[in-house]
């Protein structure tokens, strides 16, 4: 004779134990999808703090070989020569800076090219966001009596806040916001180096209308200007012995 089951054995999930397990689901998608959102806006954030740092950083390299193998030629009166000239304008938030550069690389074996170059940085309002602006390179491969003109010109740097750069005196230790070899100060001389400042504008991932502010910050010594002079009252040795003596490069 076969019994029936037992009241027990029937039973299945009572309404309340499917609405427990069913908000413990709720629950934990949650939780997955809010780790999933903060994984992918972690993501984002460093793949945009990435590609502004890559191409800051580039654009920083370039610069930097660029003013370090900048040179003034001393035969100015000779037969067929040509100007060189190391000129930098402070410009408000973004100056200017135009020089003769042995920075230059060929891209053709065979190509009739030297390593002596024409180079102008300046900023302009960018066509594709006016509130912007962007720092414009130029190059000529030829070095005339126009220091300023001809040329390959292309972007270096986008979203430009501001390019401000200033210039070490060897002669005096001091900073300058100003340089001009054909002025009367700084007639036929390099300063000693350059200090570039680059802030470029990009947006908040997290927030679309917000904007922050990334730094670079470099400080160059041109190969063939001077070392700084020893100060007349500088001592050898002790802690008063001025940026001369502090600094021998």
């Amino acid at each position: 004779m076969v019994r029936p089951l037992s009241r027990r054995g029937r039973a299945g999930f009572t309404l309340i134990e499917v609405v427990v397990a069913l908000g413990l689901l709720a629950m934990i998608g949650v939780m997955a999808w809010s780790t999933m959102s903060s994984t992918l806006l972690a993501r984002d954030i460093l793949e945009q703090e990435d590609e502004v740092d890559r191409a800051a950083r580039a654009a920083m390299d370039r610069i930097e070989r660029e003013i370090g193998l900048a040179f003034l030629t001393p035969n100015t009166q000779a037969i067929q020569s040509y100007m060189t000239v190391f000129v930098g304008k402070d410009d408000s938030e973004c100056d200017q800076l135009w020089f003769a550069s042995k920075s230059h690389r060929r891209t053709r074996k065979s190509a009739r090219e030297s390593d002596q170059t024409e180079i102008t940085l300046w900023c302009e309002s960018d066509p594709d966001n006016g509130n912007r602006s962007v720092l414009l390179h130029r190059e000529s491969q030829r070095i005339d009596h126009e220091p300023a003109r001809d040329g390959a010109i292309a972007p270096l740097a986008r979203n430009v806040e501001r390019f401000d750069l200033r210039y070490l005196d060897n002669r005096t230790g001091e900073w300058a916001d100003e340089w001009d070899s054909q002025g009367s100060e700084q007639a036929a001389r390099l300063p000693r180096a350059v200090q570039v400042v680059l802030v470029l504008r990009v947006e908040d991932p997290e927030d679309k209308d917000e904007v922050i502010e990334r730094s670079y910050v470099s400080t160059v010594f041109i190969e063939t200007a001077p070392k700084l002079q020893q100060s007349a009252t500088a001592s050898s040795g002790g802690p008063g012995g001025g940026i001369g003596a502090g600094m021998g490069r």
